[in-house]
């Protein structure tokens, strides 16, 4: 699953309602039936009684001639009253399908920020709406021919497959309240609202392909229209799915098919949402509302959305301190978020350091092989209590595949991980990914994968080896002329030396993790 081109879009930074950059985004908008939405905001200390402050909105728009534009609309220079009510019109426009990677958080983010400007009630709601995780389970689904996963992937993640593009998220949890921005920064910004219309495209295109839809809207003539919405939802010949759309889905329809103003004023009257006819929007093409009728969503806020998740049980340890960043959200509760305890911010040395139950042993094994701490449990069946102990007495991040263990979060804020792939690999990746380690050649099969310890700073010769393995390991006699160097564990003495199964398992690694790419 490719996209056949990545045409990088035009960025457009804007800091003023009265410049030209915002009568350009304002025009695009217009033109647009498809934008992508992502925010950033500064990185804020987990279990605040307030929201972080959104300092940057990226709003992503592709015109009729496939041209793409990005918008970054600076929130801290912008006079927030003076651009709510477009933006509020642009969430809740028929006309306007948005595109968003869980956007749920940056919604309610956004609400907060508006609200503290006086823009009351904010943000509540964004319709129609489309998550690009959905996207990517249907296009998984389609390919595979199997069950969607429950997975949740990143969208580096998704556009490396679904677009064979690297999405770097370094900068996510950098710092975006100061100015000005960074040249990185803006593009950074950019590529993750833009990359939601490209996924978008090879979506659409799929769709167009395999006729996923619920019969052509163009069979509703207008002759049709004369019968009125009842006849149409009772005509025999209708498509199935048709007899089963909702009221207000006819409603579509109809708009879908007809342009007259009376029509217009029929829509206009039964949405309960703003009118948004005052942004001469563009309705959707019926390609585009088939797929908004079968698969489009929306996001709603309710009261609770509205405040900071802070309370806690009376008499709890004060859990450590975390950041909130971008790109790790809090809406599954096995998600990673935060900090982890070896952070330098919080006090850690930088070192990763994990700790693996016997779920998910093997990982330990493929994480020394590439340079990281990696501890086991002190038992074959550890209780419950060892295992928290032991995490955080090690100050290391508890990595399991057991999902009752998540219900410990409380015991262990920001050290607790359930790892979701299956395979050894994968599940490298996976952490690799999700903790942002930064792997390299040099570190290759540094450590003992027999017991974590790291090996001596020097290598052995063929005499020091054979001195150091008596009574302990055995040297094999056909390695005594081959000149090879030999390397020593710390912590429990092993011998390893560089053979072929050392060469081999160093290039399995690379190509694991991608070195040469």
């Amino acid at each position: 699953m490719e996209a056949e081109n990545h045409n990088p879009p035009t960025i457009y930074s804007v800091s003023s309602v009265d410049s030209p950059e915002f009568t350009r985004f304002t025009r695009s908008l217009t033109r647009s039936s498809v934008i992508g939405l992502d925010a950033e905001w500064k990185p804020l200390r987990v279990h605040q009684p307030t929201f972080p402050t959104v300092s940057l909105l990226q709003i992503a728009c592709r015109s009729g001639d496939d041209e793409s534009s990005v918008f970054l609309l600076d929130l801290l220079a912008i006079p927030l009253p003076s651009i709510y009510g477009l933006l509020n019109d642009v969430f809740v426009s028929p006309d306007v399908l948005k595109l968003g990677f869980r956007f749920k958080q940056d919604l309610v983010y956004l609400s907060s920020t508006f609200c503290y400007q006086g823009c009351d009630p904010g943000f509540d709601r964004v319709e129609p709406f489309l998550d690009i995780t959905s996207i990517y389970n249907y296009l998984q689904h389609k390919q595979l021919g199997r069950k969607i996963s429950k997975q949740i992937k990143s969208l580096a993640t998704i556009c490396e497959e679904v677009l064979g593009i690297s999405l770097s998220k370094e900068l996510q949890c950098s710092d975006w309240s100061c100015r000005p921005l960074t040249a990185e920064q803006k593009a950074y910004a950019a590529e993750d609202a833009h990359c939601l219309l490209e996924i978008f495209k090879v979506f659409q295109i799929k769709v167009s392909k395999e006729g996923d839809s619920f019969g052509e809207v163009t069979e509703l003539s207008f002759s049709h229209l004369d019968l009125g919405l009842k006849e149409i939802l009772e005509k025999p010949n209708s498509c199935d799915k048709i007899l089963r759309t909702k009221f207000s889905e006819a409603l579509e329809i109809v708009r879908a098919t007809a342009s007259s103003e009376s029509s217009h004023r029929v829509l206009s009257a039964s949405r309960e949402v703003p009118d948004v006819s005052c942004m001469n929007t563009i309705p959707m093409d019926g390609s585009l509302l088939q797929i908004v009728q079968i698969h489009g969503d929306k996001i709603l806020l309710k009261e609770s959305d509205r405040k900071p998740k802070t309370s806690r049980k009376k008499g709890k340890r004060k859990p450590s301190e975390g950041l909130i960043c971008k790109g790790r959200r809090s809406e599954k509760v096995d998600d990673w978020q935060g900090l982890p305890p070896w952070d330098l911010s919080l006090g850690g040395d930088g070192c990763p350091k994990f700790l693996c139950d016997v779920m998910v042993e093997g990982l330990a094994k493929h994480l020394r092989c590439v340079g990281i701490d990696a501890a086991v449990p002190y038992s074959k069946k550890p209780e419950t209590r060892r295992l928290i102990d032991q995490a955080q007495r090690e100050k290391r991040v508890l990595l399991t595949r057991d999902v009752k263990l998540l219900r410990h979060d409380y015991l262990l804020e920001n050290q607790i991980y359930r790892v979701k792939s299956l395979l050894k690999n994968e599940q490298l990746l996976e952490v690799i990914e999700t903790f942002q380690l930064k792997i390299s050649e040099d570190h290759l099969m540094s450590r003992c994968t027999k017991c974590n310890g790291r090996f001596i700073q020097k290598p052995l010769t063929t005499e020091e080896a054979v001195e150091a393995a008596k009574g302990f390991q055995v040297i094999p006699n056909c390695l005594f002329n081959k000149n090879l160097e030999f390397w020593q564990c710390m912590d429990c003495n092993q011998l390893y030396w560089e053979g072929t199964q050392y060469h081999n398992a160093v290039q399995k690694f690379i190509d694991v993790c991608k070195l040469n790419a």
